[in-house]
């Protein structure tokens, strides 16, 4: 059982991060992992531009093809939107062999987060959405472990030989020192999403992969034409964010109180 990360989403959520929590994660892993030394960085360099977390599959399951490899690929994917996806609490298939701060077995001792972009700056720019999702992330589990941005590197700081690997396709120095500002307490804090609606509503905040009220849930289904079944499953969080992308909301998948409040609005 793989269960040496289980504090992962409540970091990250208490971070003011969304976070979708994929089914089984908590026992899905290589096995446990050794002391948490740091993160590493990395982009999908996925093929599509359509979709949140195309890779998402690959990540949990491996690659198969001409460089097969057993997954999952890391605890962590990021998606376009800024959601962080929990993939696996053990060890990850992320690192392969390399050094930073003299730490070297990197797939026992690094948090992998997988970042969705294709990893060319001719196709895909990073959204300041999904760079303030990860500054934030990265600086939110070192925090977690008492350990300063040094801790953090992009796979392509680590892994040996040198120049073998190019992710993250951004500027490692610089992402470090905005991780280091935000531990310092020198970036603004971010805009949290309610738990709940302000004045007399008080619907709880939806979202996917937590305990949800499934009266709420079973009403905010009949508001998308979605099957009344009370679970936030896969298919309600696709209808919210085709929803909100609908209506110029951030298609995040999370029914908060500005997508309330455009759920009202709508007839019928």
């Amino acid at each position: 059982m793989s269960d040496s990360l289980n504090w992962l989403p409540d970091v990250l959520k208490a971070a003011g991060l969304k976070v979708a929590e994929c089914p089984g994660w908590k026992t899905l892993g290589k096995g446990k992992m050794g002391s948490i030394e740091g993160v590493l960085c990395h982009h999908t360099a996925t093929t599509t531009l359509k979709g949140n977390m195309p890779s998402l599959h690959t990540l949990i399951h491996g690659r198969t093809g001409k460089n097969p490899l057993s997954g999952p690929l890391a605890q962590l994917g990021l998606g376009r939107d800024g959601t962080f996806y929990i993939i696996a609490a053990g060890i990850c298939n992320h690192a392969g062999p390399g050094n930073w701060k003299g730490i070297t077995a990197g797939n026992s001792h690094f948090i992998g987060i997988e970042a969705e972009n294709t990893g060319d700056e001719r196709t895909e720019s990073w959204s300041e959405v999904q760079m303030d999702a990860y500054r934030r992330g990265v600086a939110a589990i070192l925090r977690h472990l008492g350990k300063g941005a040094e801790f953090c590197a992009g796979h392509k700081e680590y892994r040996l030989p040198k120049g073998i690997k190019n992710d993250p396709n951004f500027d490692m120095v610089g992402f470090r020192a905005a991780v280091e500002d935000i531990l310092q307490g020198r970036a603004p804090s971010p805009i949290l999403i309610p738990k709940s609606e302000p004045g007399a509503m008080q619907r709880g905040t939806l979202r996917r992969g937590t305990a949800n009220d499934p009266t709420l849930v079973r009403q905010l289904q009949g508001k998308l034409g979605v099957e009344p079944d009370g679970f936030f499953g896969p298919k309600t969080e696709a209808a919210v964010r085709a929803f909100q992308a609908g209506r110029g909301l951030v298609a995040d998948g999370i029914v908060g109180p500005k997508t309330w409040a455009i759920l009202d609005s709508e007839p019928g």
